[in-house]
């Protein structure tokens, strides 16, 4: 009876802990912290932004909130912050909400992840093994790029800048690694649809400002784009001033 309740209570656990939430965290921060010349501490701090932001849609937590969870004393973790700023791995942002005029701040870790890709690109750190042929979040140096032109292709495993920096940039903005699923639009986009890089990012620049920051409300804004013949930034710009000066 003791060994049924002790595995009752275990299964009620695991339940609890899986209903929990998970948090998507880039496996590239794990492999690169250390070469990045950062502490358990710091690499700690970034997990828990990440996680702040996903679960708790918090991105700006408190000081005293980070130092609940990562057990160290304030001064420590105010420490990390400062030095993760320092170096810039993290800046604090101000945020504008013009329909009601809150002005709050907000934690952006687009360094870290520009940081992470250009160690990971400049291949200073080895393609984890048996993993050489997926396309999420690998990364291929330049000179394997060129030995293989057959299979440069628009995905995340290139090191040609523009398309690499286009992933990014979504990483960056959301927050978090992009899902396969996610690098197969972007793929699309460009691939199949053929919107050019530069539309692609000010979609995602409209969609930010929007305050609507998923795929399927960036992808509208292409598609229509693509039903009005807008083939560059400036012909979107025009076509978005027309657009809301008839409303």
């Amino acid at each position: 009876m003791q060994a049924m309740n002790d595995r009752n209570s275990l299964a009620r656990g695991m339940t609890e802990a899986y209903m929990d939430g998970s948090v998507s965290i880039p496996y590239a921060l794990l492999r690169t912290y250390r070469s990045l010349k950062l502490n358990d501490t710091d690499g700690m701090l970034l997990l828990h932004l990440i996680a702040f932001r996903q679960l708790e849609q918090n991105e700006f937590p408190t000081i005293e909130q980070l130092q609940e969870r990562i057990g160290s004393s304030p001064a420590i973790v105010g420490q990390s912050v400062q030095k993760l700023m320092k170096q810039g791995f993290i800046t604090i942002d101000e945020v504008y909400e013009p329909l009601t005029g809150v002005q709050s701040e907000k934690y952006n870790l687009s360094g870290l992840f520009q940081k992470m890709g250009e160690l990971l690109a400049a291949g200073e750190l080895p393609i984890r093994s048996g993993n050489r042929d997926r396309e999420d979040h690998t990364y291929i140096n330049e000179q394997q790029r060129q030995q293989e032109p057959s299979k440069a292709t628009h995905t995340p495993i290139t090191a040609h800048s523009g398309t690499h920096n286009l992933f990014l940039l979504f990483e960056q903005e959301f927050g978090r690694p992009l899902t396969p699923m996610e690098y197969e639009t972007i793929n699309g986009w460009l691939d199949q649809d053929n919107y050019p890089d530069e539309l692609i990012r000010f979609a995602l620049k409209e969609s930010v400002f929007a305050g609507k920051l998923h795929f399927r409300y960036i992808d509208r804004i292409l598609l229509e784009w693509s039903r009005n013949r807008v083939s560059n930034v400036d012909e979107a710009r025009l076509h978005g001033q027309k657009f809301r000066a008839g409303r």
